[in-house]
């Protein structure tokens, strides 16, 4: 990943990121409400610390059994542990950070979880110039697979990042498949997408252009996938075996997301943060599906890196 820019950003400049985000959060959850026909409540918040942010969240949807679509802009003084760990030379540094960050939980298990992640980062640290990176990302959890539901992922990522450059989604769907990974578990956590994070490496109106287009591309990404699934038919096994898997999706956001702990770790509000979990889960003791079954074909056939393009 490349070194964070240390160049001149300004107020406006940051402006203009916020003004991008606010305005994606109410455009992605316009789209999820048409999908589902309910409503988004919406909670403004601030923080102590300092900033804060609009939670927008569903539950007992018609399609989205819950859903989340968070922005916050926050500020701090002095960077958290999980932000420094690779760039221990901004321990102690003030900070910024802006995103959009949302999760949703479909009801029907043949519709996939998905997440998504954009967010703009400045800090300055003592006698030096602010340090500022792009981040981002998409990535798709199903519990059945299904071969043209992962081609459409990835040609959305692929077409998210393919005008700055042949070079990045190959890239950034290795990072993605790297970083979405339950070491603990040793397998995937789903079959990827897009992610990359300390980015700079375009100049900021380039990044800032890159961190936009993942943005914009979620919403093709991911509607007609839940469009096409939503309805299809399923019983109690089908219902059971996703919420066996959805466990495998608190595991990682707990043990290894690193915007969970650094959400955390700054004092952000707690509801938000854990706004990503699903409303039922269960766990098994070692257990594994029959061999040739539908279930068993999520690990054979879609848990594995592959390059769906």
């Amino acid at each position: 990943m490349s070194e964070a820019a240390v160049t001149n950003v300004n107020r406006n400049d940051v402006a203009r990121v916020r003004d991008f985000l606010v305005g994606l959060q109410a455009s992605i959850v316009s789209a999820l409400e048409g999908a589902d026909g309910g409503s988004f409540l919406r909670d403004e918040w601030q923080r102590p610390e300092g900033g804060g942010g609009i939670s927008r969240l569903i539950e007992g949807g018609r399609v989205i059994e819950r859903g989340g679509v968070n922005f916050s802009h926050v500020l701090g003084t002095r960077m958290p542990p999980s932000a420094t760990a690779q760039r221990p030379e901004l321990k102690g540094a003030p900070w910024e950070a802006m995103g959009v960050s949302l999760v949703i939980h479909p009801r029907n298990p043949y519709a996939p979880t998905t997440h998504m992640n954009v967010r703009f980062f400045i800090a300055t640290p003592e006698n030096s110039a602010p340090v500022w990176w792009f981040g981002g990302g998409m990535d798709l959890t199903p519990y059945y697979g299904f071969a043209e539901d992962a081609i459409h992922w990835h040609t959305q990522a692929q077409l998210s990042a393919h005008r700055f450059g042949p070079q990045f989604y190959p890239r950034f769907k290795k990072q993605c498949d790297e970083y979405f990974f339950l070491k603990h578990r040793n397998e995937p956590r789903g079959i990827g997408g897009t992610f990359f994070d300390d980015f700079s490496e375009l100049g900021f109106e380039d990044s800032f252009a890159l961190m936009r287009s993942v943005g914009e591309h979620f919403v093709p990404g991911y509607l007609p996938i839940l469009t096409l699934r939503c309805d299809t038919p399923y019983s109690e096994r089908e219902r059971d075996w996703q919420l066996y898997r959805r466990g495998r999706y608190v595991e990682f956001n707990l043990v290894w997301d690193r915007g969970t702990h650094f959400g955390l770790q700054s004092n952000g509000r707690t509801e938000a943060i854990l706004m990503s979990m699903p409303p039922e889960v269960r766990w098994r003791y070692s257990y594994a599906p029959e061999p040739g079954t539908p279930e068993h074909a999520l690990y054979a056939d879609f848990l594995v890196a592959k390059d769906w393009l």
